[in-house]
């Protein structure tokens, strides 16, 4: 977390909750995806919803920080469903041991040559089902 993240209660602003989402996914859709030899995705995909459920506020306490390493969080996340031409991707948001939000964003792959969404591919489809986690498992 980032000191500029506070709104001003102190609390990390909930826009900013979609900014921590966005860089866990990131790592996994561009630096996971090209380890495993995907790059498509870094090629286009855009954002068709985002659905985030805030259950308790996250502050920046100067005692969680360090010299070297301000506060941070943990955000674990998944794949929750793979379809055609769309893909959705669940979040978690913990601070500490402490649940602090949950979130969803369906993602569109896209080729921005042709201007328009596209299918996945075989090999991104391949990418994405070990990342996929039953719906019973994830609110479990």
């Amino acid at each position: 977390m980032r000191w500029s993240d506070l709104d001003a209660y102190g609390h990390v602003n909930n826009a900013r909750f979609l900014t921590l989402y966005e860089e866990a996914r990131v790592a996994l859709m561009f630096s996971g995806g090209r380890a495993w030899g995907v790059g498509s995705f870094a090629d286009g995909v855009l954002i068709h919803r985002h659905e985030v459920d805030y259950l308790r506020p996250v502050d920046y306490r100067m005692g969680r920080s360090t010299a070297d390493q301000a506060p941070t969080v943990r955000i674990e996340l998944w794949i929750e469903q793979v379809r055609p031409s769309r893909f959705t991707v669940a979040y978690e948001m913990f601070d500490g041991d402490l649940l602090v939000s949950r979130a969803r964003s369906v993602l569109v792959p896209f080729d921005l040559e042709q201007g328009r969404p596209r299918r996945l591919t075989e090999t991104e489809r391949a990418f994405l089902l070990p990342y996929v986690r039953p719906a019973d498992a994830a609110e479990a």
